[in-house]
């Protein structure tokens, strides 16, 4: 039985990977995405009364901690190698909105919804963190292209700053609030751990997990990137075996990057997407940095596909099963209401056309990077009503999945319209 099951697992990852590498053959200019196509092959072939067992985030809480936190780092890892713009104040401004004004509002909304359905404080900061993360992965349709692919420029700084406003800030969005979420993950553990008196927990929460974790992350991100990156640029493949690996260094940076981080206490998220800013712009022009975001996109495909697969297995074993009335419309607003809302708040008085401020707030994915989160903070303290906390995470990245991947592209197109 055991080899039964076995087998049916290697047919499964392989039409999985079959459909990475076919599928964009035929829906990259339609309004559907890629994972919509891997949750739907997850519930019918989990469904199937063939004795595979459904995926259960309670039970496999670990299992499915690592696993989202792989897809993640990759993710973050290749969306560092495709942005063009270098960093500042002023080029990253819709960034800096994102990240200081529409997270903290996502975050306090999620969270409010959650206590008005009955969660305790904890669990209801959980849900507030764990949805805040916008997912590098599953908006690929509103990202910027790969390195100095977003337009017709005739060189690198004219197409950073050609860039458009929507897809740099969805996709600037992404490589940093997966990282910057992380302190309300822990001030939720801290809550569950030692309890609601800010005199427990307040300044070691704003010394070690606000403060030196954040610095850390970004400190060994500078200095980690350089290096690979003078390591990376040294030289060129000239031989047929070093050609055969050319690109690899990006996944290698990362797990090496990610690693260094969190053994010194940083955040590793954090220090993957920086890193991967500084080999961006290194050697800016370079023909190299196009393997290395190719090798980063195609793993973090593989990854995104596997964890679509398990996910919608996991629909199918019951995951959605606690949701009530009352839960699947706090899941609706949290899409529909929370998001959109706290976007446009955050980009009150920002000079940009109405419709792309519209677009941005609206496109606020949610996905891979919250499964992670809520598996991590499961695992570091006991949460009441975590079922249920399971099942709302669930019902939000299935919306976001469904109704962003449909809409990404006509989005994109109209705006495209209306800038010709």
């Amino acid at each position: 039985m055991a080899l039964e099951l076995y087998n049916v697992g290697l047919v499964v990852i392989g039409v999985a990977l079959f459909g990475v590498a076919v599928l964009p053959r035929f829906v990259s200019d339609r309004a559907i995405s890629m994972p919509i196509f891997f949750v739907g092959f997850g519930m019918l072939v989990f469904g199937l009364p063939i004795g595979l067992p459904a995926p259960d985030p309670l039970e496999q809480g670990t299992t499915t901690e690592h696993l989202a936190e792989l897809g993640v780092i990759i993710a973050l890892m290749g969306v560092g190698l495709k942005i063009d713009r270098p960093p500042g104040l002023r080029a990253w401004a819709s960034t800096w909105r994102l990240l200081a004004i529409t997270m903290p509002l996502s975050i306090a909304g999620a969270a409010l919804l959650g206590w008005w359905i009955g969660l305790v404080v904890p669990t209801a900061i959980l849900l507030g963190a764990c949805l805040a993360p916008t997912d590098p992965v599953l908006a690929s349709e509103v990202q910027v292209g790969g390195p100095g692919m977003g337009t017709e420029a005739e060189s690198l700084e004219e197409a950073a700053g050609q860039q458009d406003e929507v897809r740099f800030a969805l996709t600037s969005e992404a490589g940093l609030n997966d990282g910057l979420a992380f302190p309300f993950t822990n001030l939720a553990i801290a809550v569950a751990l030692v309890g609601l008196a800010p005199g427990n927990w307040l300044g070691e929460w704003l010394i070690v997990d606000v403060g030196y974790r954040i610095v850390v992350g970004v400190v060994l991100g500078v200095v980690l990137g350089y290096l690979t990156a003078r390591l990376v640029f040294a030289t060129e493949p000239d031989t047929p075996v070093a050609k055969s690996v050319q690109g690899l260094e990006a996944i290698a940076g990362t797990l090496l990057v990610y690693g260094a981080a969190e053994l010194l206490g940083g955040y590793g998220f954090i220090a993957v997407f920086v890193a991967a800013l500084m080999v961006r712009h290194y050697e800016r022009t370079h023909d190299y940095n196009q393997s290395l975001h190719e090798v980063s996109e195609f793993a973090e495909q593989v990854m995104m596909a596997l964890v679509m697969v398990f996910f919608g297995g996991a629909i199918v074993g019951g995951l959605l099963e606690p949701l009530t009335v009352e839960t699947f419309v706090v899941a609706v607003a949290i899409v529909f209401v929370v998001r959109p809302l706290a976007g446009a708040i955050g980009f009150l008085g920002f000079d940009r056309d109405p419709a792309e401020r519209a677009t941005i707030a609206f496109f606020g994915v949610r996905g891979i990077g919250s499964f992670y989160y809520l598996a991590h903070g499961l695992n570091e303290a006991a949460f009441p009503d975590a079922g249920l906390l399971w099942a709302i995470v669930g019902a939000v990245v299935l919306m976001s999945i469904v109704v962003h991947g449909i809409t990404a592209t006509p989005a994109v197109r109209w705006l495209e319209a209306r800038a010709a």
